[in-house]
This record gives C-alpha cells, structure tokens and sequence, in this order.
C-alpha cells in the first residue's frame, strides 16, 4: 500500500491488469484498451472541490485527448451508483470506475493507493497500445494536475511524420 507519490509505478513497466466496474452491471477491464492509449486518473473521491474540478478540464479536453490516439477513464474508492451521479450531474463522458471493493485494490497495484486516508491518491497514467506505462504522475492531494503532462506524453507518443 502506498503511503508517499514515490511509489507509484513508473514508465516501462506493464500496466497491472483490472475489471471495475462502470455501472453496477457492466464491468471495464484493462484489456478493453489494447490496441489503444489510455489515460488513468486516479482520484480520491466524487464531488470533493479539486476533483470535481479536475474531471471538468478533463472532460472539457477529452476531444484533444481523443486527437491524440488516447481514452480516459477516472478511478475512485466511490461506489458505480456513486459515479453515475457524479458523471451526470457534471455531464461527464468518459468512464468513472468504481473501485470499490475489495476497496483501492487496483490503486494498489499501481502504487496509489494511501492507507492514511483509505483513498486513492491524485495520480496519472499514461498507458500505450501495447499496455506498456509511458508516463506517470502523483499530484498533491490538494492540487489538480492539470493535463499539461498528460498531453507532453501523449504528443512524445506519435509517430514523427504525424508531429511534423
């Protein structure tokens, strides 16, 4: 379990496989992805300030994202009935999975998951085709990210004929 951002998984290694839930009947797996770039944003909970916050921009990118080869999906402790409020009331599009229970199990496979505050801390990955981790962040809890980094990731990413 982690307990400081240095934990986290880091660029090179295989993004751990997972199945959450999206809805309380329909599950996403990792593997879903293949073949695509995927951007994880942990975060830790519906409706508090900075993540609510932080959804929007994503969501308000989420084309620039898509232009870029990438899908995003957003990972808290809350509950499916949870995020689907959450996603509505913001008019979210993109998935927000649940990992619920057993709680923070994949935040801890990713390193993010702070045992202190039974939560998943900010963090961002960047995964590519091949499930391979290009990039990744841990923010302070209190500090929205921003997509700067996600976006630097994702241009290094693309072919060279396609940058120029």
């Amino acid at each position: 379990m982690a307990d400081n951002p240095t934990s986290a998984l880091e660029a090179g290694v295989a993004a751990p496989d997972f199945e959450l839930k999206a809805t309380p009947d329909q599950s996403v797996r990792l593997a879903d992805f293949r073949g695509r770039r995927l951007i994880i944003a942990f975060y830790p909970a519906d409706w508090s300030p900075v993540c609510t916050d932080q959804m929007a921009l994503y969501n308000e990118i989420l084309p620039e994202f898509k232009e870029l080869g990438a899908e995003l999906v957003g990972i808290s402790i809350d509950h499916a009935w949870c995020h689907i409020a959450f996603a509505q009331s913001r008019n979210l599009h993109f998935p927000l999975l649940a990992d619920f229970h057993p709680k923070g199990e994949v935040a801890q496979r990713y390193g993010v998951y702070d045992d202190n505050i039974g939560m998943s801390e900010r963090a961002l990955f960047v995964i590519d085709e091949e499930g391979v981790i290009r990039w990744s962040y841990v923010s302070p809890i209190g500090v929205n990210p921003g997509a700067d980094g996600i976006l630097a990731a994702l241009e290094s990413m693309q072919p060279a004929e396609v940058m120029a």
